[in-house]
């Protein structure tokens, strides 16, 4: 699909622009509001994927016959991480690689292994949670909240499988102190007693017919079975069990655990007076995962795309980015060296691969480390650098840092440009004060692990680790357009921009 975003004063012209960036934002909210986990992230890049003519593959397996040349490929690590790619019919092994990477988590409140609560008296059921990353959690007060993550479950097989779970009612509100009761300067409070969200009256509870007695842990049933742990209806409230095994299609004795995190149930939606606005949950990175899938879905679409490539396009949605990225689906672990590993030797048959395929794919690659940047903010001037000072609907933001917290240097900033000049898509550039903290992101691990060029950006938002957050619509479709172009044309744009040459 070809679009124009030329800006003109010519009216006809700019009806169209705002036509197609709007169907690229309201495509982006149907993503998030169907994404509130990064389990939930990886099966909806999953669906697209597939639609869009990709094949599931698995780590496990061996790729000698599975993976070929033109071929479009993604692959799954702990359901909440995803790798794909396309491969060039020209590609031979040691060639180089235009590389994207993200994340699919969000700061949120996860519902504790053990959650059951009961306020003082036996007033309110509650459920214990846990701060997951660096939220603003004042902001997940007085908010419609329920839960979403996915279940392990017993099939009548009798095997295990995980289900996704998302329950659509507002069950759970945290709910504000009454200003007559404590009038507060700042609204200060504690995680770890103020923070639980209540979720029914207790008589409701209290009133139901007793349970018989849970047997204790450790010791075996009267029918000979041992059980390590409590059961999953003491640990958890049985009405919460009751719901995740309603939404699994399953009985409640056949959950055995599961991993859940609380959500906004209100829509993502488009705002502002000339809907230029996304007011969104999770746009913090669900906005950049969003354009990365459509970015290199749109740079496949035709049948011959690869048949002139050299190289491979490729992404990366990791998980645990908002915790450190070291686990084993985070952009810390070996995930996405071990698939570049694998794709470097890859050969037609009756070829050989270099025994330093790898490393030589390596240096003739890429990576763009896509998270969203900071947009400034209408009543914080002050804490923007005066001559940074990036807006929403501008473009994509290059985030620069001196002490390297961002990857970024000039000539992946050269690079950069030189693709959005034949996307005809606008850049802008950021620092922080010197002043002030800085954030990081994928890109520094990522570009120290590999010793692979790479490059800082995102959309701007304001609002970063809110509930709620803002970004601009017209951002959705700029991004995509940059990250097409960017897979088109690095592996030609790559031989061009040279710093270690012997000429």
């Amino acid at each position: 699909m070809q679009i124009t975003l030329e800006l003109t004063t010519d009216t006809s012209s700019q009806q169209t622009m705002t036509s197609s960036s709007r169907k690229y934002a309201r495509d982006f909210l149907s993503f998030v509001n169907a994404s509130p986990t990064p389990f939930h992230v990886i099966e909806s890049a999953k669906q697209r994927l597939l639609k869009a003519g990709f094949s599931e593959i698995r780590e496990r397996d061996s790729w000698a016959e599975a993976v070929e040349t033109g071929g479009r490929y993604f692959l799954t690590r702990n359901g909440s991480s995803l790798i794909a790619f396309g491969v060039g019919k020209k590609w031979k092994s040691g060639n180089g690689m235009a590389l994207l990477g993200t994340h699919t988590d969000s700061p949120a409140l996860r519902v504790k292994p053990v959650s059951k609560r009961f306020a003082e008296k036996d007033s309110f059921m509650q459920v214990g949670v846990e701060t997951y990353g660096g939220g603003l959690w004042h902001t997940w007060f007085d908010r419609d909240l329920s839960i979403a993550g996915r279940a392990m479950v017993r099939q009548s097989d009798g095997s295990i499988v995980s289900k996704l779970i998302k329950i659509n009612n507002p069950i759970l509100r945290i709910p504000t102190l009454a200003i007559h009761l404590e009038r507060q300067e700042s609204f200060t409070f504690s995680k770890e007693t103020q923070l639980f969200p209540i979720i029914g009256l207790a008589a409701t509870a209290l009133n139901k017919p007793s349970s018989p007695p849970a047997e204790e842990p450790g010791k075996k049933t009267e029918d000979g079975e041992f059980k390590p742990l409590v059961a999953i209806t003491e640990r958890h409230h049985p009405a919460v069990v009751g719901l995740i095994a309603k939404e699994a299609g399953v009985n409640v004795s056949d959950v055995l655990d599961f991993e859940m995190i609380l959500y906004d149930t209100q829509a993502s939606c488009l705002g502002g007076i000339n809907d230029e606005f996304i007011f969104s949950a999770r746009l913090d990175n669900l906005d950049m995962s969003y354009c990365a899938i459509e970015g290199i879905i749109e740079s496949l679409e035709l049948k011959d795309a690869l048949d002139d490539e050299s190289g491979i396009r490729l992404i990366s949605l990791f998980d645990h980015e908002e915790i450190g990225s070291q686990t084993a689906q985070g952009a810390d672990s070996n995930l996405l060296p071990a698939v570049i590993r694998r794709l470097s030797t890859l050969t037609d048959a009756g070829s050989t691969s270099s025994p330093t395929a790898y490393e030589e794919t390596l240096v003739k690659s890429m990576l763009w480390s896509c998270d969203m940047a900071h947009s400034v903010h209408p009543n914080y001037p002050a804490k923007y650098e005066s001559h940074h000072r990036p807006e929403m609907n501008k473009g994509p933001v290059i985030k620069i840092n001196a002490n390297a917290r961002y990857a970024t240097n000039s000539p992946g900033i050269v690079l950069t440009e030189e693709v959005a000049r034949e996307a005809g898509v606008p850049l802008q550039l950021f620092v922080v004060r010197n002043d002030s903290p800085c954030g990081s992101t994928i890109g520094p691990m990522l570009s120290a692990a590999l010793g692979i060029r790479t490059v800082d950006m995102g959309n701007a938002q304001l609002s970063m680790h809110s509930i709620r957050e803002t970004g601009g619509a017209h951002d959705i479709e700029y991004a995509v357009k940059l990250f097409k172009k960017y897979f088109e044309r690095f592996s030609k744009l790559e031989e061009t921009i040279m710093v270690d040459s012997t000429t």
